[in-house]
């Protein structure tokens, strides 16, 4: 008698065990999208929203307008110096006019013609010094004009063969050099005059405008909040003791509370660090317990579904 009560009581256990083996792991969580954040790229005026909250957007669609006068002005002063800097250039490739040259040519002559009136002074006031004729400061001030005069023509020799050889390669590339610092600013300025007409990197929904018109947001702000179009995903808890268990890439079925389809998804995520479960997912000793955080993406018949709604999931085929 007593040997058939302990094989009832192993078969009883048998098949509790087995009917816990047979019920699928379960998560809870919400239902999420994809959401994108476009922030503002100066801190300039709203001057115009062309959307609203909820509304559906596709890709490249104006969402809102910020100020441009401040901008613009910023890249015509830009575009100008870049103007002014290939002139420059220019300038520096084509090398002295034909008219410098011959300046420079005119002035060495006239100074060579001063130098030989000067060492002519020199040379007379050197003869009378001896006879005492001229005092020892006369003929020290004649030496000095000489020498100053022959130092104007070397000056003037150095200045016309600059001219003719023309513009060196190492000031050509300096010039060349802020070109493209000028032009390299310009567009950059074109690119941020750009960006103040905010428009959707792709199709959307728009979640949350923060900024109202005639807001100034800083920069870096989000203007405008949009939930990617397409399917959602769940964001849910992995209790503890169920970790082992879900993977990427493992099969989920995902219910919605008050909806009784069943959404089949794929877990595309989930984190190798638990956390500490939520309020919303603790039943009775999970209290307790660490979870980690999964995301199951969900197929094309949940896209019309809105965030925020309570999910439950359970893992396996």
């Amino acid at each position: 008698m007593r040997v058939l009560q302990q094989v009832s009581l192993y078969l009883l256990a048998a098949v509790w065990l087995t009917g816990c083996g047979d019920r699928a792991p379960r998560a809870l969580g919400t239902l999420e999208f994809d959401r994108i954040t476009v922030p503002a790229p100066v801190a300039e005026k709203i001057v115009a929203i062309d959307v609203k909250e909820g509304q559906q957007v596709r890709a490249g669609d104006v969402l809102l307008q910020l100020d441009r006068t401040y901008t613009q002005a910023q890249l015509a002063a830009l575009q100008a110096q870049a103007r002014q800097d290939q002139a420059h250039l220019e300038e520096l490739r084509n090398g002295p006019r034909r008219e410098e040259i011959d300046r420079n040519r005119a002035n060495l002559a006239q100074a060579q013609a001063q130098a030989v009136n000067a060492r002519a002074d020199y040379e007379r006031t050197q003869r009378l010094a001896p006879s005492h004729a001229v005092s020892t400061s006369d003929l020290e001030h004649a030496r000095a004009a000489a020498d100053s005069a022959a130092a104007q023509v070397r000056a003037a020799e150095q200045t016309l063969l600059e001219s003719q050889r023309g513009t060196r390669v190492e000031q050509v590339e300096q010039g060349q050099a802020a070109l493209a610092a000028a032009s390299a600013q310009a567009a950059a300025q074109r690119v941020t005059l750009g960006k103040l007409t905010v428009t959707a990197p792709r199709d959307a929904r728009v979640d949350s405008l923060p900024y109202k018109l005639g807001d100034q947001a800083p920069v870096g702000a989000s203007l405008v909040v949009l939930l990617a179009a397409g399917a959602p995903y769940a964001r849910v808890y992995v209790p503890e003791p169920l970790r082992a268990h879900v993977g990427v890439g493992d099969a989920a079925h995902v219910h919605i509370e008050g909806d009784t389809k069943t959404y089949a998804g794929t877990v595309r995520m989930i984190r190798s660090s638990p956390s500490f479960t939520p309020y919303y997912a603790l039943t009775g000793q999970d209290a307790v317990r660490l979870s980690y955080l999964a995301e199951i993406q969900l197929g094309q018949d949940a896209r019309d579904l809105p965030a925020g709604l309570p999910v439950t999931a359970e893992f396996g085929p």
